[in-house]
């Protein structure tokens, strides 16, 4: 079938969409959503079996949906309706939610249902929620229309009744009172609107958006009072306790998210609260939830300085890099980039201090590495799980290694060297050049990964530490030291560093500028023109016949 996936942008459910359904052998192409006039063009031009929505803010127009058959994923169960579906169910604290693909007619949310599924909700942010429970559900119930599409009996399940309608959530619902509201009442509200739109508060005479929370065991104060920072967190007393909050966003144009004490003007504040350390037997778990899977040049340097205790822990024999449960990593902070005062500069600092790692990782010979993929991995993120010996991911994982929609950045964190050892010699454009997301299986097929297991981050987590326990350990340490001596010997490691830095250095610091343009858009999440060839390629064949 040729489907169509009309989106507000390119987000994490529309790209796992994208690799599920074309894998199927489906034929697709992506439009954004920009207005009435692009989308009916985008239909007539492609010409689609079927169009699926997975993340609009306004209308399918009547011109499209009336001829064809749209399909769009709400985050909610069957009977709900309206545009802020799990922010309502995270604030009102549901222990069951859903996902629903129905049929798109003149009323939101109203139309007929092809499928959906319930899940048990986790006390995490919207964002997390959306990007494991919602994207997983989403994904069955699509696959399940598809089939039902072909099936000329099959009729949805029309609405009982006008459904539940929540509208749009406002900040006055969200509106923290820290004169009387609980601890977990605030991690709620915070977490209903986190990563989007934030909760607007007032801190230092300052107003800012609140992201990135979670609950501090045992300080306490004066309600509203900030009692300490933690690796840029600020922790914040509650009428029971206190919370932690990971970032800010400046209330007004222009701006985005950045971590607490640096909006505010505080102390950064030391401690490991992004970064922990565990042991099972000989076995070492590693773990860097970073917020969004950035790594600034600090958390880098911080990461190394964990990794290098753990390499030099002779009670273990593996290294396990768990990273966090929504992402492994996405390479360089480009938030903290923009907001520094040369940013040029940053990306340097930034880069190397991820060479650093990646580097240290490489030339561990003494120690099995593993790269645990519970979560999505981009750009330098991919090639610092590819310096691992074994890189195992959830079934559900996308990577999107390539550089170049970040304004044609060659990228480095050695991978000039990582990729052609993982998918052979003369194959890295198959990769570097694709520009599309890679599903987990087809990280697997192509050599990228190990092996994908687990639906879930617990069941995945539950798989990988009983394959870590039965990985032959002494079989791999013999091999490591001979094949970096013989890597060495036949193109010093430096080498590949100098090389792919020299490219890195005219993005960062040459004439051209699409590097900071890019930067600049993706950090202000500008709203797109238009999509992208690489995308559209229903426009790619109007572009070749001119």
């Amino acid at each position: 079938m040729k489907i169509l996936l009309l989106t507000h942008s390119f987000n994490s459910l529309t790209q796992r969409l994208y690799v599920e359904i074309e894998r199927l052998g489906h034929e697709v192409s992506v439009e954004f959503d920009i207005n009435d006039h692009v989308t009916e063009e985008a239909v007539d031009l492609f010409q689609p079996d079927i169009l699926i929505a997975p993340f609009l803010k306004r209308a399918i127009p009547e011109s499209v949906w009336s001829k064809l058959t749209c399909l769009i994923v709400h985050p909610g169960p069957k009977g709900d309706r309206g545009p802020s579906s799990l922010d309502w169910a995270i604030l009102r604290g549901e222990k069951q939610w859903g996902v629903t693909l129905l049929q798109a007619v003149a009323d939101m949310d109203a139309g007929p249902i092809w499928a959906s599924r319930r899940f048990a909700m986790r006390t995490a942010p919207k964002s997390s929620i959306y990007r494991n429970e919602v994207s997983d559900g989403a994904v069955e119930c699509v696959l399940e229309a598809l089939a039902k599409f072909q099936d000329r009996n099959f009729i949805p399940e029309p609405l009982q009744g006008d459904g539940n309608w929540n509208g749009l959530m406002k900040q006055t619902d969200r509106h923290i009172d820290w004169g009387t509201d609980d601890s977990a009442t605030v991690l709620r509200k915070i977490q209903c609107g986190d990563g989007n739109p934030g909760v607007l508060d007032i801190i230092n005479d300052s107003e800012v958006y609140l992201h990135n929370a979670c609950l501090e065991p045992s300080l306490k104060g004066t309600p509203g009072d900030i009692l300490a920072t933690r690796n840029g967190a600020i922790c914040r007393a509650t009428t029971d306790g206190a919370i932690w909050i990971g970032h800010l966003r400046k209330k007004g144009k222009d701006t985005f998210k950045l971590p607490a004490t640096e909006i505010l003007g505080l102390p950064y504040g030391e401690g490991e609260r992004d970064i922990t350390f565990e042991k099972e037997g000989e076995i070492g778990y590693l773990h860097f939830p970073f917020h969004n899977g950035a790594m600034n040049t600090d958390q880098c340097q911080r990461l190394l300085h964990a990794y290098e205790n753990a390499r030099t822990d002779k009670d273990i024999h593996t290294i396990v890099l768990m990273g966090g449960e929504d992402f492994f990593s996405n390479g360089i902070h480009l938030n903290a980039i923009e907001a520094a005062p040369r940013p040029a500069e940053e990306s340097w600092h930034n880069i190397n201090a991820m060479d650093d790692l990646c580097e240290a990782i490489i030339r561990t010979t003494d120690k099995v590495t593993v790269a645990a993929l519970s979560g999505n991995a981009g750009a330098g993120g991919v090639f610092f799980a590819l310096t691992c010996d074994k890189i195992y991911a959830r079934n559900g994982v996308v990577l999107n290694p390539h550089y170049k929609n970040m304004g044609n950045l060659f990228g480095s964190e050695y991978w000039t060297y990582l990729l052609p050892k993982r998918v052979g010699t003369g194959n890295e454009s198959l990769v570097m050049e694709h520009r599309l997301p890679i599903s987990a299986i087809n990280g697997v097929e192509m050599g990228l990964l190990t092996s994908c297991f687990g639906e879930t981050v617990a069941q995945f987590r539950e798989i990988l530490r009983k394959k870590v326990h039965e990985l032959d350990h002494h079989a791999i340490l013999a091999d490591k030291p001979v094949v970096r001596e013989k890597d060495e010997a036949k193109k010093p490691l430096n080498e590949y560093r100098r090389e792919e830095l020299e490219h890195m250095k005219l993005n960062f610091f040459g004439f051209d500028p699409s590097y900071h343009v890019a930067r600049y858009k993706f950090v202000l999440r500008e709203p797109k023109s238009h999509t992208p060839l690489y995308l559209a390629k229903h426009r790619q064949r109007v572009k070749n016949r001119m």
